[in-house]
């Protein structure tokens, strides 16, 4: 074990020592799903990179993943042509690429997804597996069920994970909600984590396969921190049973299933699309402003502090806690800083650069996939929280309150993740790295 090993350690337990203060260092903390968490965690962790036997079943999920990825590019190539194209490739018919377009190349893999969703659940192929995993989580972290059910339902689906416990938003304790709000965060939808894979394919080739084994791990992280920041103090209603699910659409076929699940994406694809331009722009605003700001207190000589240059200052620490090399620190913490304004797309696309460039190492590219994979931004903030408000219109007062927890919780949770990454990560050949 090498000492940024033993710094990975440490940081999974100055995350979770955050977590409390963060909550106010409220106690008595309920030690069973704290302790459940961690130790399922680790478990987990030690099966993803110490497992032989994982390690083919994720290497499997990951090939799976690029093929579907690849027949995507199907439907994007017949609307778009060369536009669909990535650098340095060409169509069947030879015309070349015009360079990257993330719209033309990227967020078609979202209406696709979207689409291979809908047909699973009208198959009923998923629902099974996201109550297993639901009785799991209730029984070895001794959640209450509807915590469990949209835990586990984060794995395949974003903010519709709330629907699945609808009937029960009005009456879920607080301590529930945060849970609720915080492993939403925490994880991403399948829809969304074929953009990551589209980034990161070329320089990791078994990306898609982290990034499924990062999502899982993020839910007994948000458990964890959840539970350290707001502990349970009253009696949940679905303590001992996990409840039907509700949120799942019935169609009367199975194209009518696809159909609805490709407007659904489509309009997932628009969202991004939108976010991406707005917030960008309005960081860019923010951004000269600083650095005029800047140029006016340090003087013209002076190197420029940009709001990118703030948040890396801001997330230094936290890289470090990681298990990153010091040569690395200043990159990752701009990366770490950046996710929570300009999104996890921006992230990870910048994370693909720096990885194809060099400027990051095989160690620090595989950490940041797992501390990165999850929706952790402002811009979430307001989706998950008012979507679950629309919802439960008489918990939009509690809602409110926990919001900033709830994202402070998000992040530090896929920060243990990326920490537990550090942990076991032992040379490439031992983590599904390229090669």
């Amino acid at each position: 074990m090498s000492l940024w090993n033993l710094v990975s350690a440490l940081g999974l337990v100055a995350f979770a020592a955050l977590a409390w203060l963060a909550g106010g260092c409220r106690r008595p903390v309920t030690w069973r799903p704290v302790l459940g968490s961690a130790g399922l965690m680790l478990v987990l962790a030690l099966a993803v990179f110490r497992l032989p036997p994982m390690r083919t079943v994720l290497l499997w999920v990951n090939d799976a993943v690029v093929s579907l990825l690849d027949a995507s590019r199907e439907g994007a190539l017949f609307l778009f042509g060369p536009l669909a194209v990535g650098p340095g490739e060409s169509t069947a018919s030879g015309e070349p690429s015009v360079g990257f377009v993330l719209a033309a190349q990227v967020l078609p893999a979202v209406v696709f997804f979207a689409a291979v969703m809908a047909g699973l659940y009208h198959l009923r192929a998923v629902q099974p597996v996201i109550r297993l995993l639901a009785r799991g989580l209730r029984r070895t972290l001794r959640l209450s069920g509807a915590e469990a059910l949209a835990a586990a339902s984060n794995i395949v689906v974003g903010i519709e994970a709330a629907l699945t416990v609808r009937p029960f938003l009005e009456r879920m304790t607080r301590s529930e909600l945060l849970t609720l709000l915080t492993a939403s965060m925490a994880t991403v939808a399948s829809t969304t984590l074929a953009i990551y894979v589209m980034f990161l394919r070329a320089t990791f080739p078994a990306i898609a396969g982290h990034l499924v084994s990062a999502s899982v791990l993020s839910i007994p992280a948000a458990v964890l921190v959840s539970k350290l920041m707001l502990p349970e103090r009253e009696h949940p209603v679905t303590l001992g049973e996990v409840p039907r699910e509700t949120g799942e659409a019935r169609h009367d076929s199975l194209m009518a299933a696809l159909i609805a699940g490709s407007w659904d994406g489509l309009r997932l694809a628009a969202g991004i699309a939108g976010l991406l331009i707005a917030v960008l722009g309005l960081v860019g605003v923010l951004d000269r402003v600083l650095v005029a700001a800047s140029g006016a207190v340090l003087g013209p000589d002076a190197a420029p502090v940009g709001i990118e240059r703030l948040l890396s200052w801001l997330f230094l620490p936290l890289a470090f806690l990681l298990g990153i090399e010091p040569g690395e620190l200043s990159e990752a913490g701009r990366l770490l800083g950046g996710r929570i304004v300009l999104t996890e797309v921006w992230a990870y696309r910048q994370l693909g650069e720096a990885a194809a460039a060099g400027t990051l190492g095989p160690r620090s590219v595989l950490v940041l996939s797992y501390a990165l994979c999850g929706f952790a931004h402002f811009a979430s903030l307001g989706i998950f929280v008012g979507g679950v408000a629309a919802l439960a219109p008489s918990r939009r007062e509690d809602l409110a309150r926990l919001a900033w927890r709830a994202l402070v919780g998000a992040t530090l949770a896929t920060l243990m993740t990326g920490a537990l990454a550090g942990l076991f990560e032992h040379g490439a050949s031992g983590v599904l790295m390229a090669g």
